[in-house]
């Protein structure tokens, strides 16, 4: 069981190929993200281990499969071969954590596989998440985990330090790529997106030297300058809020990106009209209280006193805390308080749901098979949710405008 990091997992992935095309060994490769559901697994592995087996005139017809019961007899009858009767078979599964959703039995059943099919076969599971995460409730044989870990700062260093440009030397952008590491290494271990910063903000570190105003040695002045505009930047880690133009716009004209106006996703996100309701609601799901909900939504709340718990929780700002779970059943309540019209649980409102999960507007709190209900977290910023009601308070408006120039 490979555990790796994101950015080792394209090198993993070459690695066992070379290795495996090396030294000639009888191997399989898939992208459990190809083959999405059991059948096509399955067969995929069938398919490429029966080219392996057999010549090219006698491997013409594709082999199906549907059950895992089937796949072990199938599996048993291909490696009989003589290529293949006494060396070990090796099946690589990539992206593994998408056999979560596949059959209860599909993990428990290749992890023995050797035993069910008494054939020397060895199944390797290359994956971003630990094991922990994919052990069934029902229980299987424990694999040999193998972790490998993040790239250390030093090794970061001299990675980042070979894309220097080379109109300047090496020793200058190694020294910008240390201050860099050391802003964003808490926060950020991506070699992609420290590459991207580095890029991205190398420009506004030069440019006390371009204008004169500093040597390539002088490390006190290049660091003043730049050090609010990385601050700026580790805001905004991961997001993609906005393009490396736009980027180089505002350090330009030294604005704040909250400031400018069109930046947001929520310019690039054309969202349903009930989808923007239900992400309202969702927000104010993650960011309220389940006890303040009848004193918000309620018309006849009645009276409510105002504890000493009340008042003493209530100081310290919910934005700061980030966003809380919540159940399926409490956003529907929200969305149907705050929707004029009356909206009926139909598979319609589930679906912009799913839709916004996909968008990763929302995130789902654990996994998909829990046998209670659904919860969910809001992902969006306020700055998103005040977009996103601005545009629906402008479409009231222009209804109100319309009714008032028929009543004319």
């Amino acid at each position: 069981m490979g555990n790796i990091q994101q950015i080792l997992l394209c090198f993993l992935f070459t690695l066992c190929f070379c290795f495996f095309f090396f030294f000639q060994l009888p191997h399989v490769f898939v992208n459990c993200v190809e083959c999405f559901t059991l059948r096509l697994l399955l067969e995929k592995i069938l398919n490429k281990l029966n080219h392996l087996s057999s010549s090219e005139d006698d491997c013409s017809a594709e082999i199906t499969c549907e059950t895992f019961n089937d796949f072990v007899r199938l599996f048993k009858q291909i490696t009989k071969a003589e290529n293949l009767k006494d060396q070990t078979v090796y099946i690589v599964l990539d992206k593994a954590e998408y056999l979560r959703d596949m059959e209860a039995n599909l993990l428990p059943g290749f992890l023995r596989l050797q035993e069910l099919t008494d054939r020397n076969v060895t199944v390797i599971f290359l994956s971003e998440i630990v094991w922990e995460k994919f052990r069934p409730n029902t229980g299987c044989f424990e694999p040999f985990v193998l972790y490998f870990p993040d790239y250390s700062i030093g090794n970061l260093q001299k990675i980042l330090s070979h894309d220097h440009p080379p109109e300047y030397s090496a020793d200058f952008y190694a020294a910008y790529i240390n201050i860099l590491l050391g802003v964003f290494y808490t926060v950020c271990r991506d070699l992609k997106e420290l590459r991207h910063l580095a890029i991205l903000n190398f420009p506004k570190y030069c440019e006390p030297v371009v204008k004169g105003e500093a040597s390539e040695r002088d490390t006190r002045k290049l660091w003043r300058n730049i050090e609010p505009h990385l601050k700026k930047a580790m805001q905004t880690v991961y997001l993609r809020e906005i393009s490396s133009s736009q980027w180089e716009k505002l350090q330009k004209d030294d604005i704040d990106p909250g400031q400018l106006k069109g930046l947001s996703a929520c310019t690039h996100v054309e969202l349903p009209y009930y989808s923007k309701f239900i992400l309202i609601a969702a927000y104010l799901a993650s960011y309220n209280p389940a006890r303040t909900d009848k004193r918000f939504f309620l018309k006849h709340h009645g009276k409510i006193k105002k504890t000493n718990f009340l008042k003493k929780h209530e100081k310290t700002s919910n934005h700061l805390l980030g966003p809380k779970p919540f159940p399926l059943d409490r956003l529907l309540a929200i969305l149907y308080s705050i929707v004029d019209s009356r909206v009926a649980p139909t598979a319609n409102i589930f679906s912009q749901i799913t839709s916004l999960v996909t968008l990763q507007l929302l995130t789902l709190v654990g996994h998909d098979d829990q046998l209670d209900g659904p919860k969910y977290k809001c992902t969006v910023s306020l700055d998103f949710i005040r977009a996103v009601a601005r545009i629906l308070l402008n479409s009231q408006k222009q209804k109100l405008r319309m009714v008032k120039s028929e009543r004319r």
